[in-house]
């Protein structure tokens, strides 16, 4: 009775509702990589093809499972391919170094939502959303292993598939940082003529939000690979240096609405929806493709020993990359000082003459 009036209180707490945050799920992700213990137990139980279901304790788990048996024994991948030989599930504790039970039934509140048909897989989820843990259930139908934390739901890939689909990622991203370069290149001759150019601005954009969704299914697995992907994560953190900050640059000097609110919005946007130019041009705060464009200058202004404060106080007075590019150094002078001016001449100077 006890028991169930405090399934009562968790379940009004509405803790199955509890969200994941990315670094959670990442941190998860890294739990159950090849080459950890964790995951040579998993690979050690699937081969034998009986199913398993493993959950890591924490202070709400208690009152959602019956029976079974106290194992309190160091964790080890040979203890618990055994103890997965058993029906009912194998209770972890919560730093994974313990193994504390064992034939355990869970009982999670059955008015949760799930889309799963088996019942392993039922409780794995139904526990991992009620107690905000990490739930592990192992199909030997499907011959797969399924993550599940708080409100994800996650299949594990093989390591050599991964690899495969990394590898593939990777040339994809190769060929669009280059197109992203090239992008950026036709961008900065426009607007070192000062004819900037709401088109080509949202082709770095869509570049760069490309690149940059690429790069989170690369990274999620790239954790996952582990040990495996330490090469293709250095590989990967040099691929990517700069775009995000020059993509959010272009929408800094191109979008007529609020930055962060534009930012948001094609954050939010699916790869579809980022090649559609017109969907990009509404987000900027334009009418058309055609409508009428100025550049603040943000994005050529980094490239100077201007700081933010100084860039923001040079737009002041001077509101367009046009204007700044034609400006005498007299004009610059009202807003940084004679010094800084001299020196923001000669570095725009320099700038026009590598474009």
């Amino acid at each position: 009775m006890e028991k169930k009036e405090v399934q009562k209180q968790i379940v009004e707490k509405n803790i199955k509702n509890e969200k994941a945050t990315e670094e959670e799920f990442f941190n998860v992700l890294r739990i159950v990589a090849p080459g950890t213990n964790l995951r040579a137990a998993l690979d050690g139980a699937l081969k034998t093809g009986k199913g398993a279901l493993i959950l890591t304790e924490n202070n709400l788990t208690s009152a959602l499972f019956e029976g079974g048996f106290r194992i309190n024994a160091r964790f080890t991948p040979q203890k618990l391919v055994e103890l997965a030989k058993m029906d009912g599930a194998i209770i972890l504790s919560n730093d994974m170094k313990r193994i504390s039970y064992a034939n355990v039934l869970l009982t999670p509140d059955s008015k949760i939502p799930t889309h799963e048909t088996g019942t392993r897989h039922k409780a794995a989820e139904r526990t991992a959303r009620q107690a905000g843990t990490l739930a592990i259930a192992i199909s030997e139908r499907k011959n797969e292993i399924t993550l599940y934390y708080k409100n994800i739901r996650y299949p594990l890939v093989q390591t050599d598939e991964l690899l495969r689909k990394s590898n593939e990622n990777i040339q994809l991203l190769e060929k669009q940082r280059d197109l992203f370069d090239k992008q950026v290149a036709k961008l900065d001759a426009h607007e070192i003529k000062s004819s900037p150019n709401l088109k080509q601005a949202i082709n770095v954009i869509q570049k760069g939000r490309v690149i940059l969704k690429i790069t989170e299914d690369l990274t999620k697995s790239l954790i996952e690979l582990g040990r495996e992907g330490a090469l293709l994560r250095m590989w990967l953190r040099e691929m990517i240096t700069g775009v995000e900050k020059e993509t959010e640059f272009v929408i800094k000097d191109y979008t007529k609405l609020d930055v962060k609110r534009t930012k948001f919005l094609l954050g939010e946007m699916s790869y579809d929806s980022v090649l559609d130019e017109e969907s990009i041009v509404k987000i900027l705060g334009y009418e058309t493709i055609a409508s009428p464009t100025s550049a603040r200058g943000w994005r050529i202004l980094s490239r100077t020993s201007l700081s933010d404060s100084e860039i923001a106080k040079l737009f002041k007075e001077i509101p367009t990359i046009r204007e700044i590019l034609s400006s005498s150094q007299e004009v610059y002078s009202n807003s940084l000082g004679t010094e800084k001016a001299e020196i923001l001449k000669e570095e725009l100077k320099k700038i026009r003459s590598v474009i």
